[in-house]
This record gives C-alpha cells, structure tokens and sequence, in this order.
C-alpha cells in the first residue's frame, strides 16, 4: 500500500464481505466511529485514509496527476486487493463515494456492493475560489471539540475534530482545493454507467450536489436504490444517523450473496 495512506482493520463477521468505508475530502477513516461497531455485524469492517489525509506534513503532490481520481481509484484498488476476502462492499461518503464508484467501475470484480452518500458525478462549472476566505478563518489549532463546533457546528465540529490530531489539520487545505477542483473540470457520468454492483444512493435534504442528479444516477440502473433524508446536512450518516443506518442495514440485509457475484470467482 502507499505510505502516504491508512487502513485500519475493526474486525466484524468473517464469513460476510469486507465492508470498507470510505472518507469525503476534509474527512478520515476514523470519523466513521459511530457507525463501525453495528456495520460489524454485516462484514468485517475497515477504514481507509486517503493519501494526503494522514496528516499535516504530508509530501506535496510532484504534479496534478498525483490529484486525480485515478490515482485514489489506484491507491483503493490496491487496498482491496491486498485485503483478499473477496468483493468488498464500499461505503463511502462525498469524495468517497466518488472513488468508490470509479473502482467499481474499473475494478468489478472487487466491489459486491455501493452506498453513495451525498455525491453526484457532475460538478463541471464549480470551483473552490469562494473556498478561501472560509480557509483563511480557520485557527492553525483548535484548542476543544467545544472550540471546533463553534466554529463549524454541532455535527461537523465533531466530525471535524474527530479527524484532527490533537487539534490540528489532518491534511493541507490547498492540496484539497486542488483535488475538488478537479470535479469541476470534469464529469464521472461514464464511470457510474459502467457500474454493475447493486447500489444505495442517500442524499442529504440540504444536498451539496446538483439538484436532480442522485436521483438520475438511480435511476439509470435497475439495481439502485434511492432516498433522500429531508433535513439532513451533507453529513447524513451523522445527521441523521438512524435514517442512515435503517437505510444501510435494509440494503445490506437485502444484497446477494457474495458468490452470486458474476464476478467473484471463489
């Protein structure tokens, strides 16, 4: 794996597939704590830290390809390969359920199954210009969980914090600018018609996607399942955590078996 990434093993049920979560672009693998101890009873459960999500004093990207989608795509790939228990379910959030999808669609047969919270595959026209000022407000440290909710909120405060170390940025804020400003530039239309793996879309009833597109993407493709929780901020899972996990719970309950995957050889 690269050095630059993490992977974390929560263990859960071994005869089940692999459940691996997967963060938005200011997130970690560890903000999905509140959700790992009852996804355990549905597969063995782990975490994935993105590359340049480790930390503050990460390696500046040498260029933009080492942004790119394709490169994350690589970087899971490889996870889920060296993970070995066969087609993973793929949980992930905002720039998570990005990456997941594009895997699935490159990679078919290592993925069983996709829960997309929250991201839609066409950004084109939006940039992270007005992102900036909103950067430049953010203390080097924050002191409390307390001082980071004044600043972002209840939810995402915790959330925020949870992925911090000791307080400080988990990550540079310029080098995630630069990978969301890839989205603008491009749509991932492609890569989510090419999915075969049954799939759950959530979006948030305060979306940050386009209007319209979740419920496109599912419609596209007979084995997707669509909703949308009235009220949520783009943090669904923390949000509205009994909406998300009845959600989940349903849809995992209701997957094929992991054999009946017509990619998965045993």
């Amino acid at each position: 794996m690269s050095a630059d990434t993490g992977f974390i093993d929560y263990g859960g049920m071994p005869d089940q597939p692999p459940i691996v979560l997967m963060h938005g672009l200011m997130g970690r693998g560890r903000t999905w704590r509140r959700q790992i101890p009852w996804l355990r009873r549905y597969g063995r459960v782990f975490t994935f830290d993105a590359a340049w999500h480790t930390g503050r004093d990460v390696t500046p990207p040498a260029s933009a390809e080492e942004l790119s989608t394709e490169r994350f795509v690589a970087d899971l790939a490889e996870v889920l390969t060296w993970i070995d228990m066969g087609p993973a379910v793929l949980i992930g959030h905002s720039m998570g359920a990005l990456h997941s999808w594009c895997v699935a669609a490159e990679y078919p047969e290592l993925v069983s199954a996709l829960v997309i919270e929250d991201m839609a595959p066409d950004f084109r026209g939006r940039t992270t210009q007005g992102w900036q000022p909103w950067f430049d407000s953010w203390p080097p440290e924050f002191a409390s969980l307390e001082h980071a909710q004044e600043m972002f909120g209840d939810i995402a405060g915790r959330y925020f914090y949870e992925a911090f170390d000791d307080g400080v940025l988990h990550g540079r804020l310029d080098i995630w600018a630069q990978i969301a400003d890839e989205w603008g530039q491009r749509d991932f239309w492609d890569q989510w018609r090419q999915v075969c793996a049954p799939s759950l879309l959530i979006e948030a009833g305060n979306s940050v996607v386009p209007p319209g597109q979740m419920a496109g993407m599912a419609e596209s493709k007979d084995n997707s399942t669509y909703i949308k929780v009235a009220g949520a901020s783009h943090l669904v899972h923390d949000d509205a955590p009994d909406e998300y996990r009845g959600a989940v719970e349903a849809f995992l309950c209701a997957r094929p078996a992991p054999w009946r995957n017509k990619y998965f050889k045993p």
